[in-house]
């Protein structure tokens, strides 16, 4: 894991006055793996901790000087969630004990096996690990342009639509989203709202697919009192609701023929009237429409009016499903793992490559919505990876492209993705992907990654 100053690697700052004690126990944890300082003061290791110090402290309680209770009080001052270890005699247990009540991460009684102390220090540069990564997501959310965070990614495809999204957002033209089930049809939408000149006013989302076709009518048009059997007060319906701001009709290939003549009405005279009513009403709404199927060829089959298709289509905004831009999936998991943990207040387990692969290998045939499930159930510590991963994709289609193109696709995706999490920056990049800065280079290279050198 990287964390937010750009070392790859943790650091254990081992403190006691006992020369050999000191050697013995360097050596030791340095045979396990670790990177270890040694120090005989308590000033040297402190001057080299900090906010983003991806650092334990191991520190003898009795010293001269400075002792280790000391060094306890001022490492936390600096930062109260880096972890200090304490070793003690054991006269000086319920010192270690009360050390811990005051913000000690663990304590040692001597004599022990170095094994232990290297077992307790993993616990705490993974814990340390996790509060380092928790402030560069917060930072990198902070940082980030809120729309940017509407639509996650980098690939092509995403961009455009972006750059289409700001182009449109001031306009008042109606639009029709295309777009599979689960792609983010109503969260273009929300975004082509709320950064529009229309912000202050509703944004009415309406699911013609979940609405009865005997109720939708007047929830739509709204009704006066009296207007049929039932209606005993007069509602406003939700296109007169929606006045000064937007409405949105989702699925809308699922509205019946003749409730489409009435909407069509409406768009081209910008009126309502209410049932019960014979006084229109004037709209100053903008209609966003959307769909997962052909509109125009429903209107061909009759399923659907040609006219109100032609009125809606005056500008088309297609959102591509997750299978044809695999290099984001990566970045947008991990987006989707930092919302799953604020929900559930739940850390973000370390993603491994080999997750990743399974990310980009998988069809995801319900896209965003489906990736969300598997991001929430990924913090939550239920991840059991894919059903019948090994039969090919889950809707039966077979991913394009040879073994070799599917590969080097993955292979950019996971490098766009640790590149983000760095900020751009090649050294924490290339030594979390365990490969040197040239073979990282001439990937950047082969795959068209561009890189500013600014950034490293």
């Amino acid at each position: 894991m990287i964390n937010s100053s750009g070392s790859a690697q943790p650091i254990v700052h081992l403190l006691d006055d006992d020369d050999d004690l000191r050697h013995a126990l360097a050596q030791g944890l340095e045979l396990e793996g670790l990177p270890v300082s040694v120090h005989e003061r308590a000033e040297s290791v402190l001057s080299r901790l900090g906010q983003e110090a991806y650092a334990v402290v191991v520190t003898d309680i009795r010293m001269p000087g400075i002792d280790g209770l000391e060094v306890l009080k001022s490492a936390l001052a600096i930062d109260p969630t880096l972890p200090v270890i304490l070793i003690t005699g054991h006269g000086d247990v319920q010192m270690a004990v009360d050390a811990m009540r005051a913000g000690a991460y663990d304590f040692i009684e001597k004599p022990f096996q170095v094994s232990r102390l290297y077992t307790v220090i993993e616990r705490a540069l993974e814990k340390r690990r996790l509060v380092l990564e928790n402030r560069t997501l917060r930072s990198e959310l902070e940082g980030r342009d809120e729309f940017a965070l509407r639509l996650i990614g980098r690939t092509p495809e995403i961009t455009k639509l972006r750059e289409q999204i700001v182009m449109l957002a001031d306009t008042d033209v109606d639009i029709l989203i295309t777009g599979e089930t689960g792609s983010g049809k109503e969260v273009v939408a929300r975004a082509l709202h709320d950064f529009g000149g229309r912000v202050k006013g509703n944004f009415v989302a309406i699911n013609c697919a979940a609405m009865p076709a005997d109720i939708i009518e007047a929830e739509l048009f709204g009704h006066e009192a009296g207007a049929f059997t039932g209606a005993q007060k007069q509602r406003i319906g939700k296109l007169e609701h929606a006045n000064g701001g937007t409405i949105f009709l989702d699925e809308i290939e699922s509205m019946p023929l003749d409730l489409q003549a009435k909407l069509l009405r409406a768009i081209e005279t910008r009126t309502v009237e209410r049932l019960g009513s014979n006084k229109p009403i004037a709209l100053d709404i903008r209609f966003l429409a959307a769909t997962k199927t052909d509109l125009g060829d429903a209107g061909k089959r009759g399923d659907f009016r040609s006219d109100l298709y032609y009125r809606l289509n005056v500008v088309t905004l297609s959102i591509p499903p997750l299978r044809e831009r695999r290099e984001d999936i990566p970045l947008l998991f991990f987006h989707l793992a930092r919302e799953a943990r604020a929900r559930f207040r739940r850390e973000i387990p370390h993603l491994p490559p080999s997750l990743e692969m399974q990310l980009m290998a998988h069809n995801w045939p319900g896209n965003v919505r489906e990736l969300r499930n598997y991001a929430d159930r990924f913090v939550l510590g239920m991840w059991t990876g894919f059903p019948n991963e090994g039969d090919g994709p889950d809707d039966g289609s077979e991913i394009h492209g040879a073994l070799a193109d599917r590969l080097q696709r993955m292979e950019k995706a996971i490098i766009l993705a640790e590149l983000t999490r760095n900020d751009g920056a090649l050294k924490p990049t290339y030594e979390a992907l365990q490969i040197s800065r040239k073979g990282l280079y001439d990937k950047m290279k082969r795959l068209g990654i561009e890189y500013d050198e600014q950034t490293d």
